[in-house]
C-alpha cells in the first residue's frame, strides 16, 4: 500500500514509472558530479595561490556560483519527474564518478586542469545521455534539459581552458 507521501510525488507526464526512475537516476548521477564539481570550485577559489590571484580567486568565484545555479535546476528537474533529489554529501559521493582533489594543490594551473578534466566528463557524460533520454526512455524535456547544461559546461570549459 502506498503513503499518501508517495502518492502526491507521482507524476502523470506521460512518462512510464520505469523510464521516470531510469532517467532520474541518470540525472541524479549528473547532479553528483555538479556537487563534486562545484566543491571542488570552491576549493580553488578558497585555496589558489598564483602571480594573478585576484583575477583567478574571482574567476572561480563567477564559476561556483554557476554550478551552483545548474545544482539547483538538476535537482528541481528530478523533483518535477516526480522523485526526491540526492541531497547528502555520501549520497554524492556513492553516485558521482567524479573524484575529490587529495592533497595540496594550489597552483592555479593545476586547479584549473583538473576542473578542465571534470567539466569535460560532464559534458561526455550528458552528451551520451541526450538520444536515450529521448528514444529509449521517451523524456524529451529531459533530454532538452541536459543539452542546455552541456551547452553551460562547455562555455565554463572553454573559460577554463583560455587561462591555459
Amino acid at each position: 500500500m502506498e503513503t499518501k507521501k508517495q502518492q502526491i510525488m507521482k507524476a502523470s507526464i506521460g512518462i512510464s514509472v520505469e523510464n521516470t526512475q531510469a532517467v532520474v537516476y541518470e540525472l541524479s548521477r549528473i547532479l553528483a558530479d555538479e556537487y563534486v564539481l562545484a566543491l571542488k570550485t570552491r576549493n580553488a577559489h578558497w585555496n589558489i595561490e598564483s602571480a594573478n590571484f585576484y583575477a583567478l580567486h574571482g574567476f572561480f568565484d563567477l564559476q561556483y556560483k554557476q554550478i551552483d545555479v545548474l545544482i539547483d535546476k538538476i535537482a528541481e528537474r528530478i523533483r518535477s519527474l516526480g522523485h526526491y533529489s540526492p541531497a547528502t554529501m555520501k549520497l554524492f559521493l556513492e553516485l558521482s564518478s567524479l573524484t575529490e582533489i587529495h592533497g595540496e594543490v594550489s597552483a592555479g594551473s593545476d586547479f584549473i586542469k583538473a576542473l578542465i578534466n571534470d567539466h569535460e566528463s560532464i559534458i561526455f557524460k550528458m552528451r551520451e545521455h541526450i538520444s536515450p533520454f529521448l528514444e529509449k526512455n521517451k523524456d524529451a524535456a529531459t533530454s532538452n534539459f541536459i543539452t542546455g547544461l552541456m551547452e553551460e559546461h562547455e562555455i565554463m570549459a572553454w573559460l577554463l581552458r583560455s587561462h591555459l
